[in-house]
């Protein structure tokens, strides 16, 4: 497989399993996020990827969960650059809380308003549209000129990182992008044209 771009969401972090808002927190993976890292990474090789640059954030959920997919895929020396522009979403005060709690204390349609919306930020956090703009630029210097070269780069980062970059990627309006979920270890497949531009996606999971 040449010339493609995989995003690849962390697999599930304690703080998923507990319900927090985690944002730049950085907790480990469950034993369910490594089982899904490694199954990202087995689904990877079984259509024998074979990558030439990793990048993830600096966060642990995102390093662990791309070692695990490339101990899969049997590329442990694979040259991989970590920068906390691919960072999650900054939760600011919700961070560490519960988000029943946080419902509680600041009311469900604000809840609902930060977590949900596109330019609205949470006290001492960021918007959607704050992520973007320092992903998207990241992508846009150090990613997509490796792509226009013909190079096959695998990106492990966060829900809300890739979401902001996957609106960039596919020219989403400010009211799409709120309606993408992005899984927790499943890996997304762009498949790019000769000069570098996206194609087509495929959305890689196990077959039932």
């Amino acid at each position: 497989m040449k010339n493609v771009l995989v995003l690849v969401r962390h697999g599930q972090s304690e703080w998923n399993e507990k319900n927090l808002f985690t944002g730049w927190r950085d907790p480990d993976l469950t034993q369910l996020g490594i089982a899904e890292a490694r199954r990202a990474g087995q689904l990877l090789k079984n259509r024998e990827f074979k990558f030439d640059i990793a990048f993830t954030s600096v966060l642990k959920r995102a390093t662990r969960t791309l070692d695990l997919m490339l101990e899969e895929l049997g590329q442990t020396g694979l040259k991989t650059v970590r920068d906390q522009a691919l960072n999650e979403r900054d939760y600011g005060d919700l961070a560490g809380l519960n988000k029943a709690d946080a419902a509680e204390k600041w009311g469900k349609e604000q809840i609902h308003q930060w977590r949900r919306s596109y330019d609205v930020r949470p006290p001492g956090g960021e918007s959607l549209k704050d992520t973007g703009d320092r992903v998207v630029p990241y992508y846009t210097s150090e990613i997509r000129p490796l792509l226009k070269t013909g190079r096959n780069v695998i990106v492990a980062a966060h829900g809300n990182s890739l979401r902001a970059l996957i609106k960039h990627l596919q020219d989403l309006s400010r009211e799409e992008i709120l309606e993408q979920e992005v899984a927790t270890g499943v890996p997304i497949i762009y498949h790019l044209t000769e000069d570098g531009a996206v194609g087509e996606r495929e959305d890689l999971v196990e077959a039932t």
